[in-house]
């Protein structure tokens, strides 16, 4: 793997469809930098600042995102495979359409989002900040949400099936047309103070 790349500011480039594999970034900003249909297998960025980045139909594999700040970025069509993004938080940004397949997404900072649509799916989100985001018809399957901030997210019509939701609270959260399962519904049932007998 290639020695750090420290400190470093990259503005206004055309990195349009780059290959960032194995790559690795410390404490570099990122702004303006055209990074549309790049690809990154293995890298990883590390407290790096992304401002105004295209990151459109971007292809990100087994890479590390760690407590990096991500604001008005554009991840449209974005697809994250087996990532961590630990730490990192999301201000302002297009996240929609996203997918999200396995990694570690704890502790991002994802606060009043626009996630509609989204897929996610066997990622760990452990205390996760999805306080006031909306999920609308978005898939959140098998997804370790324990711990998570959830007050005042907009779940309407999300496939929750599968995922931990011991963090829900049902009052505080919008949950029409949401699909779960029967395991999910006796742990939503206990938190709204049912007996289960």
């Amino acid at each position: 793997m290639a020695d750090p790349i420290e400190d470093e500011t990259f503005r206004n480039e055309d990195w349009y469809g780059e290959d960032l594999a194995d790559r690795r970034y410390l404490r570099c900003e990122f702004l303006h930098v055209d990074l549309t249909e790049a690809t990154s297998a293995g890298a990883v960025f590390t407290e790096c600042t992304f401002g105004n980045v295209r990151l459109n139909a971007s292809r990100h594999q087994d890479s590390a995102f760690l407590r990096c700040t991500f604001r008005r970025c554009n991840l449209f069509e974005a697809r994250f495979t087996g990532c961590k993004l630990v730490g990192s938080a999301f201000h302002d940004s297009t996240l929609r359409p996203l997918e999200v397949s396995g990694g570690d997404w704890s502790f991002v900072a994802m606060a009043g989002a626009d996630l509609r649509g989204i897929s996610v799916r066997s990622v760990r989100m452990r205390e996760i900040d999805l306080t006031a985001a909306n999920c609308e018809a978005a898939t959140f399957a098998d997804v370790d949400l324990s711990g998570a901030q959830l007050h005042g997210v907009r779940f309407t019509g999300c496939d929750l099936r599968g995922s931990d939701l011991s963090a829900l609270d049902p009052g505080s959260a919008q949950l029409t047309g949401a699909v779960i399962g029967s395991e999910q519904a006796v742990v939503v049932a206990q938190t709204l103070g049912f007996e289960i007998r």
